[in-house]
């Protein structure tokens, strides 16, 4: 195994996780006046792949987003709230490639068991499924130029950390998928596929000017018919690369000091930001986003990317009253067969150092907030980092001892609460009669299921009623308080928790063979 690099000085590591910040409005009250009109676009957010919806490995079910789910809640229609449409359900396979759909064909053609004469008649199938996702995307109607058209109100793109929104535009996307795209018979995979995801919504929100980026595309929005509530929720990948690849990668130590141009270069080989190097970003993005005139402004911190599945933790606790295990390796390698000489892992103290290090990012956006509110800024924080830990299900669920004095379950809406078994935050399994474990997390460990989304919907919500913000019905009426959202409808909407399909099975041998074979976790995931 590779050397492991050194803990930077300035991490501090801590021996206890950040308390969540319950109150959105941080305690500084504002006398606020009334806008003189009504802001015509009720809802825009800008993030990375929490925020654009994807699942399992994939963009594809951009309707199921967190955003999107929240403004059907407002009342909003097609025309009201728009976002990017890459495929219709029965496409081709996502972008880069739904886990979900390739599982369910897998079931078709091979049924549910995974052995080794299965996976020797499925490796051609594999090869010439994802030689037809390849040639959609690179060659076929996927890589046709993006309509025109107004910009997006959903500007979430996979993959982007927190400068992406300041320097990312058409012109670098477009000079990036100029070159002709490869077509090789053993490594089948989309060229460039974050790239493309970014493509329509970039194009929108250049016009003519293709150096413009979606932040100018906003403001303008907010400057012209106005913008209600302008939702941020950036940072998740200036960590979530180390759960990803099992490896740490520090930012250059003198990259706070660096131009802005200078560290959208030198973070390409990252994937855990120094606290200073997050400040430093964080400060530009918070500069931009105070010229932004939305009438209210809703940032959330940063889940804790250890938490998800992707990275079991492996054996018993380090301590009863610990919240770390010794290890964290993929969720397919089983205690009996870890081998920490051969096999990917980050080690406890590693895990330890990254959540240290989203605790300060989280310290960060938590300043900038207050900071704003203290100006007269309409701001609010959405504590995202706070949720994921209420849910924590290995971590603090199922560890009694490790569970912070805060620490207090997160309750599931009641349709939730009638599923059997509850869903969790482990990594999503299932058997002969449905879903066995999981139910939170998507196929992909990393990204929320339909529902997952549906919870963050849910406390988005109730954030934005704290700031004022109105709901109406499907007729135009007022809605009451509590807004709550139908989450029967959520989970009619849920394919993977109300009809799992059968190769994903307690052993998680189909993924790992996928893994094996695709290398989908590090190839595929922001």
């Amino acid at each position: 195994m590779p050397a492991r690099p050194p803990i930077p000085r300035e991490v501090r590591i801590r021996d206890e996780p950040r308390r969540p910040e319950d109150d959105p409005t941080l305690g500084v009250t504002l006398t606020t006046v009334a806008p003189e009109r009504p802001a015509l676009h009720r809802l825009v957010t800008v993030g990375d792949s929490l925020t654009q919806g994807f699942m399992s490995g994939a963009i594809h079910r951009t309707d199921l987003s967190w955003p999107a789910i929240v403004a059907f809640e407002l009342g909003l229609g097609a025309s009201e709230f728009t976002f990017p449409t890459y495929e219709w359900p029965t496409g081709p396979g996502g972008l880069p490639v739904d886990l979900e759909r390739l599982a369910r064909e897998f079931d078709r053609r091979f049924g549910s068991g995974l052995d080794l004469l299965e996976g020797v008649r499925a490796a051609p199938w594999l090869r010439d499924r994802m030689d037809d996702i390849e040639d959609y995307w690179e060659r076929g109607a996927g890589s046709r130029e993006p309509e025109d058209g107004s910009p997006f109100h959903n500007t979430g793109v996979y993959g982007w950390d927190v400068l992406d929104p300041l320097v990312t535009t058409e012109a670098r996307i477009e000079k990036l998928l100029a070159a002709r795209p490869s077509d090789d018979f053993l490594a089948q995979l989309v060229e460039h596929h974050r790239a493309r995801a970014a493509r329509p919504i970039l194009h929108r929100a250049a016009g003519a000017d293709p150096r413009r980026t979606v932040l100018d595309s906003v403001a303008d929005l907010a400057g012209g018919e106005g913008v209600e509530t302008l939702v941020v929720s950036l940072g998740s990948n200036n960590a979530l690369g180390t759960v990803v690849s099992l490896e740490i990668a520090w930012t250059p130590a003198p990259y706070a000091e660096m131009t802005l141009a200078q560290r959208r270069d030198a973070r390409a080989e990252a994937n855990l930001w120094r606290p200073s190097a997050f400040r430093a970003d964080w400060a530009d993005l918070v500069a931009r986003l105070r010229t932004i005139e939305a009438q209210h402004v809703v940032v959330t911190t940063i889940p804790s990317v250890t938490i998800a599945p992707i990275a079991r933790g492996t054996h018993e606790k380090v301590r009863p009253d610990s919240r770390y295990f010794p290890y964290y390796t993929r969720p397919w390698i089983t205690d009996e067969d870890f081998d920490p000489r051969h096999d990917p892992h980050l080690t406890e103290d590693e895990v330890r150092a990254i959540d240290s290090a989203i605790d300060a990012y989280n310290e960060t956006i938590i300043a900038s907030v207050r900071a704003a509110r203290e100006d007269g800024l309409d701001w609010y924080l959405f504590d995202l980092g706070g949720l994921l830990d209420r849910l924590a299900t290995r971590r603090y669920v199922d560890s009694p001892w490790a569970r912070p004095a805060w620490w207090e379950q997160y309750e599931l809406p009641g349709p939730l609460q009638q599923l059997d078994p509850v869903p969790n935050t482990r990594f999503f399994r299932a058997g002969p009669e449905g879903r066995t474990d999981g139910g939170l997390f998507s196929l992909d460990g990393v990204h929320p299921t339909t529902i997952g989304y549906g919870i963050l919907a849910q406390e988005v919500i109730r954030v934005l009623r704290l700031a004022g913000v109105e709901f109406f019905d499907r007729q135009g009426k007022r809605r009451a308080d509590p807004v709550e959202i139908d989450f029967d409808r959520i989970l009619g909407a849920d394919t993977l928790v109300s009809d799992p399909p059968a190769s994903i099975t307690s052993s998680l041998g189909l993924l790992g063979w996928l893994d094996d074979r695709l290398g989908w976790i590090t190839r595929f995931l922001p």
